[in-house]
């Protein structure tokens, strides 16, 4: 009897998982949506206007609101901390699979999942008083393009070590056991096998790991020193989409406040672009 009862209660179950899972989604899609076209509807008189958007010069008390130079800054700090993040998190993870003894290994990465969960805003802080002064001594005036790279590099690190941890272990074994018989050796098998088996289950992680970057806000506020221009060497200061939003949201209006939401639509598409180019990586994997 008690069998009969559980079988018949089991498509009930699944009916209603399925039902709120479908409710979920089309929340999380239409919640999308909706931001989505408020971003759009807010900027829409200045967006009739693109030349005037595309200028380098950010003056909203003459009128300019040229968002060039700071969609710049966030795209190379955001690439300069994945070509710092990348090759580190690899190297760590080759490290921790292959190299470290057992007692080393564990609470290695368990530091990195604690790395993980620190707010992006202490990241920012221990910029702001450690790392901005170390560049100032070497290149002033600290606070610079290379400092919010560095920042945004250790935040996303952690996470790009979890991912590639995960998905060398996988590799491995599948692949190491087979190759190591035919008398190869263990680096030979990490350098040709399994690191080219699974680069391509790490480029979703790395493509979501591009967009935190990109919409990082406080910590890259903290240390790139927020000053409106294209940099001609990583040393110079820099302010990004996000950081400019921060600051001036606050009292923006008219069509000042119209071009932060131009700013906030252009990390918007980029968000879903780099999701869009995560899931086709990933579903060819």
């Amino acid at each position: 009897m008690s069998l009969n009862i559980t079988s018949s209660l089991r498509p009930s179950a699944d009916r209603f998982l399925r039902s709120a899972s479908l409710l979920c989604a089309l929340t999380a899609a239409s919640l999308l949506l909706l931001i989505l076209l408020f971003l759009t509807q807010a900027s829409w008189p200045l967006l009739q206007d693109p030349a005037r958007l595309m200028s380098t010069n950010w003056r909203p008390s003459s009128g300019e609101f040229g968002l060039q130079a700071m969609l710049g800054a966030s795209l190379l700090s955001s690439v300069l901390a994945l070509l710092l993040a990348v090759p580190t998190g690899l190297l760590v993870s080759l490290w921790m699979v292959f190299y470290a003894p057992a007692y080393l290994a564990r609470p290695y990465s368990a530091m990195i999942g604690l790395m993980a969960s620190i707010p992006s805003v202490v990241y920012g802080l221990w910029g702001l008083v450690v790392l901005v002064p170390l560049l100032n001594q070497w290149i002033p005036p600290g606070a610079s393009l290379l400092a919010a790279g560095l920042v945004l590099a250790l935040m996303i690190l952690p996470l790009l070590v979890v991912q590639a941890d995960t998905t060398l272990r996988v590799a491995a074994t599948r692949h190491m056991a087979p190759a190591l018989s035919l008398g190869v050796s263990q680096w030979s098998v990490i350098r040709r096998v399994l690191i080219p088996a699974s680069w391509p289950r790490l480029w979703p992680s790395i493509l979501l790991q591009l967009g935190r970057a990109l919409g990082e806000t406080m910590a890259v506020m903290m240390v790139a020193g927020n000053v409106v221009q294209w940099p001609m060497t990583p040393f110079e200061p820099v302010r990004t989409l996000t950081a400019n939003i921060a600051l001036e949201m606050s009292y923006a209006t008219g069509s000042h406040l119209e071009a932060l939401y131009v700013s906030g639509l252009l990390l918007l598409i980029l968000a879903l672009l780099l999701m869009g180019l995560a899931r086709i990586y990933g579903s060819r994997t």
